[in-house]
């Protein structure tokens, strides 16, 4: 099986790590009914299990897990092998909380109680900004273009991006949309309000330390000394401006 038909396969499949049953039956239900495939588990050891066998397209994870496990560390464990889109579930509503999830990886963070509808589109946002639209693949439109910088390159129809020793340095799906906003904005200076409606964010609340945790992460993989950002630079009391220089070439 090629590696192309097992990701189309698993496209619809999506891993919920809650320790509440009645959650975890209620979103199987709803999402099977919704066209997914959906697998369900009660704690972070049975969620590795899954990962290793398994590949999905997006998690639900719990913030508070039993046995003292914590969803923002499991996160932070996941974020170190994988970039799946992951969304986290949290019955406190506590902007502390999210921010921290958020720096640590996570595309989405939603409150209990929470309607099934949001949920369902939440997901589906975050599998729209992952995966490019057929119409635009076959088109050859912007989505089909590979973006150079510094040596970088970022194959947009794939979604990968490249360093400049030829290496794959793995992104969140928050984080790509943050740089290839970037990449297309070269020397504007832009506001955390407009990162946020240019990468289709809006969905996490504008609030400014959602923007700055992707930002000082995506600075830790593509800057040189990420304390001192040569590509991606601070612009006080206005936002950020990307100095990089891109080139535009086709895809292969």
């Amino acid at each position: 099986m090629t590696a192309g038909h097992k990701a189309q396969m698993d496209a619809d499949r999506i891993l919920v790590v809650d320790d509440d049953a009645r959650i975890r039956q209620m979103l199987v239900r709803y999402f099977e009914d919704n066209g997914f495939r959906v697998t369900a588990v009660g704690n972070g050891t049975a969620m590795r299990s899954e990962l290793a066998r398994e590949s999905y397209a997006a998690i639900f994870l719990d913030l508070v897990l039993p046995n003292g496990e914590n969803g923002l560390e499991l996160l932070r464990e996941l974020r170190g092998t994988s970039d799946v889109p992951v969304l986290m579930l949290t019955g406190q509503d506590d902007v502390t909380d999210k921010v921290v999830g958020l720096e640590v990886g996570a595309d989405d963070y939603i409150a209990k109680p929470f309607h099934l509808r949001e949920l369902l589109a939440r997901l589906r946002t975050v599998l729209r900004r992952r995966t490019p639209s057929v119409l635009a693949s076959q088109s050859g439109a912007l989505d089909e273009e590979n973006l150079e910088f510094e040596g970088w390159r970022l194959d947009v129809s794939r979604r990968r991006l490249t360093s400049p020793l030829g290496a794959d340095v793995s992104l969140t799906t928050g984080e790509f949309d943050m740089l290839l906003v970037f990449v297309r904005n070269r020397g504007r200076v832009l506001s955390r309000d407009k990162l946020m409606d240019l990468t289709r964010n809006r969905n996490l609340e504008a609030f400014d330390r959602a923007i700055d945790a992707q930002i000082v992460r995506l600075r830790k993989k593509i800057e040189t000394d990420p304390k001192s950002p040569e590509l991606i630079q601070s612009v006080r009391g206005v936002g950020y401006v990307f100095t990089g220089r891109p080139s535009y070439s086709s895809s292969i």
